[in-house]
């Protein structure tokens, strides 16, 4: 196995620009952060202290084990949207260790709407059960949940994969091994109730955590009767009188420390550290911000950023001198194998193959796959098509699709159209998928989308010929659109990646999550729980 040599020249001046370009993009992705993980809403989170409640993201620092990661997914989610009054969708995901355990963690945030179920609320909940049930992870649900926000019932109710999925998960998940376990820190109304109620095993805060189907004012509107919520559903009553619940905690801390007795005590510790001392890359993982161009014009080595986030740098090529415009071959990251395919350039026939090849390589020995993305498609024209790029591209989806190995992309650059799909993008459901604030995902570039609708104008048969200031409204309709919808934050806001990392966090991100993929123990046979 070689070792990769960088061709950067960090003094030079595209290099110093580089940098300067992507510090601004760094500064927006650290403000934003900052105002969903923590700003905005003073008045609630002074409330929520006040009750002895404590912050969501509080709550899971007190579970996890001190000093390890804590992998969140999309804490951007709903960023642009509900007039950013919805701060990472109103819950809290990612995966923690719990005393060697890693787990899946379901955080409501309470200041955020009461903690209740927005559309994208949903499919983050929705999608860490998801990387739950792929990886043989155990669910911790940390609740403090209103429900469904009632005013976007048609969006949260009615449909598949809507809130009673992820209730439909949660029992799945239970019933093939995977422990549902549940901490009751607020009101827990109508489905949020459903959330403690089918786990395996669950605790309440005593004067703060309720559970009941239907609270006070549903009740008196029912049946007539008066009653207050602690009566009705308090924690006391559940653990003592409705056996609900299993745990009664007199506070939140308290609470915790049960979670993770809990958890010490499930059997199903994993070995994410493989024990070995891990040589770091022979370049600094600092410069990936000037290898990305700041003009998308400007092409870029792929093996740069292969250079600087795998072990020593030592990189095994597969096919290098054919097929140049995918670079392919197999690394290791903290240790794990993974075979790496990127891109310099569209795709041709040969491209395509080649990728194929290798990721039948991979299947058959078993190495996960990582793609990093910065593809304007495949190749298009008279030639590529005469060289069956069509079929060509197609093996490359196939063999992707079917590869029977976990797959983690990562968008550095652009990433459109098909060749967004040859790259796993998120219809072929990569394991965990992450964006750069470089990325940008369309179906094409703007400047291709607009020239392509103006001439569809010129040439359409119906109606007068366009005038100028037609062309001129349709041009900029399409660039205007273009430009908002590949945006990397319209992207993250609506879950369409696992999240925004900088490129410096890269090397860690993946080698947290090839050490999940690359531990999942076999399915076997588990006796179910039932709730009595």
């Amino acid at each position: 196995m070689s070792q990769l040599q960088t061709r950067i020249d960090n003094r030079s001046e595209d290099f110093l620009a580089n940098q300067k370009h992507y510090q601004i993009l760094l500064n927006t992705l650290r403000e934003r952060m900052a105002v969903f993980t923590s700003g905005g809403r003073q008045e609630l989170i002074d409330r929520h202290h006040l009750r002895g409640k404590v912050l969501v993201r509080d709550r899971v620092d007190l579970l996890v084990d001190a000093g390890t990661p804590f992998l969140e997914f999309s804490p951007l989610a709903a960023w642009g949207q509900y007039k950013n009054q919805l701060p990472s969708a109103g819950i809290v995901t990612g995966i923690g260790i719990v005393l060697g355990t890693p787990c899946v963690i379901i955080a409501n945030d309470a200041t955020v709407k009461g903690g209740s179920f927005y559309e994208e609320t949903v499919k983050k909940h929705v999608r860490a059960q998801e990387i739950a049930a792929e990886n043989r992870l155990p669910c911790i649900y940390m609740v403090d949940c209103g429900g469904a926000n009632l005013l976007q019932q048609d969006k949260v109710f009615p449909d598949r994969d809507h809130f009673g999925n992820t209730f439909h998960r949660q029992c799945n998940m239970s019933v093939s091994g995977l422990p549902q376990l549940s901490v009751v820190f607020g009101g827990c109304t109508a489905g949020g109730a459903y959330i403690p109620a089918l786990s395996d095993q669950s605790i309440m805060v005593e004067g703060n955590s309720r559970i009941h189907l239907g609270g006070p004012s549903i009740v008196k509107v029912a049946i007539n009767e008066d009653v207050d919520g602690e009566t009705l559903g308090g924690a006391a009553m559940h653990t003592r009188v409705s056996g609900v619940t299993d745990h009664l905690a007199a506070d939140e801390p308290t609470a915790i420390a049960m979670m993770r007795d809990i958890v010490g005590e499930l059997n199903m510790e994993r070995v994410l550290d493989k024990g070995k001392k891990i040589g770091a890359p022979i370049a600094d993982p600092k410069e990936l911000t000037g290898v990305i161009s700041h003009d998308r014009r400007v092409p870029y080595d792929v093996r740069e950023i292969i250079t600087r986030i795998i072990d020593d740098s030592q990189f095994q090529e597969f096919k290098p001198e054919w097929g140049e415009t995918v670079v392919c071959g197999t690394a290791r990251i903290y240790g794990y194998p993974v075979g790496i395919i990127g891109n310099n350039g569209a795709l041709f026939s040969e491209s395509a193959l080649k990728a194929a090849h290798f990721i039948e390589l991979c299947g058959q020995r078993n190495i996960p796959l990582l793609f990093l993305h910065n593809i304007t498609g495949f190749m298009v024209g008279t030639e590529a098509e005469r060289t069956g790029i069509a079929k060509n591209s197609a093996k490359m989806v196939y063999a992707m699709s079917t590869a029977q190995v976990p797959k983690i992309s990562v968008i550095v650059g652009g990433s459109y159209g098909a060749g967004n799909y040859g790259m796993c993008g998120r219809g072929f459901r990569p394991n965990f998928m992450f964006a750069w604030p470089s990325a940008e995902l369309a179906t094409m570039s703007a400047d291709i989308a607009a020239n392509v609708m103006l001439e569809l104008r010129r040439t359409s048969v119906k109606g007068e010929p366009a005038t100028e200031e037609e062309l001129e409204a349709i041009e900029k309709q399409v660039r205007d659109q273009y430009g908002e919808q590949s945006d990397p934050y319209y992207a993250t806001s609506r879950l369409w990646d696992d999240g925004m990392i900088e490129p410096t966090q890269t090397r860690d991100v993946l080698g947290l999550c090839l050490s999940i993929v690359s531990t999942v123990p076999e399915d076997g046979p588990r006796a179910p729980v039932y709730r009595m």
